[in-house]
């Protein structure tokens, strides 16, 4: 309120010095008594006349040192008005001194009245923003000299962030070069900057340019390498909009922003097909692709979510954090249970009336579910076969399986887990008559999942090192995880039943590579033999139980495009239900028994170049002694022909009623 009175009294102030300076100027600085009198006589209906239009624009409300673009406008507006509405009452209403009024003195009265009401809110500004500019800090060029750039300077002298020091700008834009920003001189192109950098004494390099291409960005980040300073970047221009960031906060260049390919645009029509105005249910919900799901769930316009999750905290995690902030949009149910559990997941979907279930529940961790294959087959395969055979019976529109390229020609418990369930699914979406369509979607790794290496090295890197990479040669593909589930969501818009989608992983990455990109971005260097004074080595472990060199998204090569540039559609050969029923029960048995060669046998006869890439590993298995366990071989399989488990006659007791 003081500050208001203040900013008030000031204006006063300034129309005051702008009335009586109008005659001064008017007069050469020396004013005839007779028009000094008349300006005296006039100022009471000037001041009423101009405070009133004060008031009306609030101009007291402005704060000086954040004025802007549009409080100039205001300014504008109001000495506008204000001495035009003070013109017409002395030229019209015929108020005493009118007679030899210098028509010059309304047009002096304006500019000086907006020299004056802009300039006491102006020159604090300059005067804060230059000294603020004049500070010590890092000397940083600026890559970009655009709308961006130009705020990046602004809020740095504005908030009084010290830590960079402008000293450059770098433009690909030739019409700019030899130009000042802020004072700041626009030296020349992006290609110059390790010249640059050299010349001008650079510490750090940040990138204002929110559209750059990852390719882009990876260039320049190439090009401060070569230059070796370090590199930032502002944050995307959704976040600045959306008021998360402000332009100032500058952020180091991660391997998400280098890893990948450009997002294509999605369809809108693809996107709500299966979700909008529906219940839709993810299996999984709290985990990496799963919440990720819900999330885009709820903001496609579901009715209703249920969030399908077996454990209790990321359940509690996901759910909480969709309430607050779709919690009015749309119904949430969050479900505690197994997919194992046959009855769980059928209730769930019947009593919910589900339309659309995102299967996205699994063990993934490939060396944890070779250690133990059990459960991985448990919790991969029959939770998938529950999910699927509890849809059909309740009439589920579209079930779509989250699958991996570790299921193409799998060399762990993992990949084979997935494929048999893919198997599975494209024999249940050509057996029989149905409305329900099975469909799946396969890709590599996702950036930031709790199965990815990125969290690992990020933490080695934190810690000093080593930096484990399993092999030399290693490869594999990546995507973030939105851009992965914004595809699945659509290939299950383009289902008919029974086909497997694969996505455009854009290039293969060897891990090696990926480990040194986030040690530079991390302002490190490797620890070589040509380097010992490096900060973080990098240690090859050797190949995990399961792992592969290299990852595929194909079996065969039937595959054909999709109606999106981004994803792919293969029939790939499969067994039919009737016969891999047989092979169901008896791998149920083995499972049910812990003969783990038994169940290898099986997966193997199965799946299409299944090849184990190591031996047995279970350490419950191999501490109760395979012989044991290979003497329960042979019961296994005559049990699973003549006396199936209660779990498996009772998914073919409900198969049975479904079919007929």
């Amino acid at each position: 309120m003081v500050k208001k009175l203040l900013f008030f009294v000031t204006d006063l102030f300034a129309i005051t010095l702008a009335w009586f300076g109008a005659y001064w100027l008017r007069f050469s600085f020396d004013i005839p008594q007779w028009f000094l009198d008349q300006a005296l006589n006039l100022f009471p209906l000037i001041l009423a006349i101009q405070v009133s239009c004060l008031l009306f624009f609030r101009l007291y409300r402005l704060m000086p040192h954040f004025t802007s673009l549009p409080d100039l406008v205001r300014i504008l507006a109001f000495t506008t008005c204000s001495v035009a509405f003070s013109s017409l009452a002395i030229f019209y209403w015929k108020m005493p001194g009118f007679k030899g009024f210098p028509r010059s003195i309304p047009a002096l009265d304006l500019l000086l009245l907006i020299l004056f009401i802009t300039g006491w809110r102006i020159l604090p500004r300059l005067f804060r923003e230059q000294r603020l500019l004049g500070k010590t800090g890092k000397r940083a060029v600026i890559i970009g000299a655009g709308q961006a750039g130009e705020m990046l300077v602004r809020d740095i002298a504005r908030q009084g962030n010290s830590d960079y020091l402008p000293v450059a700008f770098v433009d690909d834009d030739t019409g700019k070069k030899g130009r000042l920003l802020h004072g700041i001189p626009i030296i020349g192109p992006i290609k110059d900057l390790p010249s640059v950098c050299k010349d001008l004494h650079i510490e750090t390099a940040i990138i204002a340019i929110p559209s750059a291409s990852k390719k882009t960005i990876q260039a320049i980040v190439e090009l401060c390498d070569k230059a070796r300073v370090d590199h930032r970047i502002l944050p995307s221009t959704n976040d600045i909009i959306s008021g998360k960031v402000t332009v100032s906060d500058i952020r180091r260049i991660t391997i998400e922003d280098l890893l990948g390919r450009e997002a294509i645009p999605p369809r809108k029509d693809l996107l709500e097909a299966c979700i909008r105005n529906k219940t839709v249910m993810v299996t999984g919900a709290g985990g990496s692709i799963g919440s990720e799901l819900s999330r885009q769930v709820c903001s496609l316009g579901a009715s209703k979510i249920i969030l399908f999750e077996h454990s209790e905290f990321a359940l509690y995690k996901i759910e909480s954090e969709l309430r607050e902030n779709y919690g009015k949009q749309l119904k949430i149910v969050p479900i505690l249970g197994s997919v194992c559990n046959f009855n769980r997941v059928r209730t769930a979907i019947s009593v919910f009336e589900v339309d659309t279930i995102y299967h996205a529940a699994a063990y993934k961790h490939v060396p944890l579910v070779e250690f133990n294959p059990i459960e991985g087959i448990h919790n991969n395969f029959f939770g998938t076969l529950n999910t699927a055979l509890a849809a059909l019976e309740c009439g589920v529109k579209t079930f779509l399986l989250i699958s991996t390229d570790k299921a193409v020609r799998p060399t762990n418990i993992m990949g084979a887990s997935k494929r048999l369930s893919e198997m599975a699914l494209q024999a249940l979406a050509k057996h029989g008559d149905h409305k329900t369509v099975f469909t799946m979607v396969r890709f590599g790794n996702v950036l930031g999942s709790s199965g990815s290496v990125v969290p690992l090295f990020r933490k080695q890197i934190r810690t000093g090192g080593p930096v484990t990479v399993t092999h030399p040669e290693i490869t594999r593909y990546f995507m973030t995880i939105p851009e992965a589930v914004q595809l699945v969501i659509q290939a299950g818009s383009m289902a008919s039943g029974g086909e497997i989608f694969v996505l455009d992983m854009g290039e293969p990455v060897r891990i090696v590579d990926l480990a040194r990109k986030m040690i530079r971005l991390s302002g490190l260097s490797e620890k070589t033999e040509d380097n010992p004074d490096g900060d973080i080595e990098i240690k090859f472990t050797g190949l995990r139980p399961g792992e592969k060199l290299y990852e595929e998204l194909l079996i065969g090569g039937n595959v054909t495009g999709t109606s999106h540039p981004m994803i792919m559609k293969t029939f790939e050969t499969f067994v039919e239900w009737r016969i891999l029923q047989k092979h169901i029960k008896i791998l149920h048995s083995a499972c049910k028994n812990m003969d783990l060669e038994h169940v290898r046998q099986i997966l193997e006869h199965i799946i299409e170049g299944y090849k184990p890439q190591c031996g047995l590993v279970d350490p419950v298995w191999l501490a109760s002694g395979s012989q044991k366990s290979e003497s329960m071989g042979t019961r296994a399989h005559n049990l699973a022909l003549d006396d199936p488990s209660e779990a498996v006659e009772e998914i073919q007791e409900n198969f049975v009623k479904w079919k007929h």
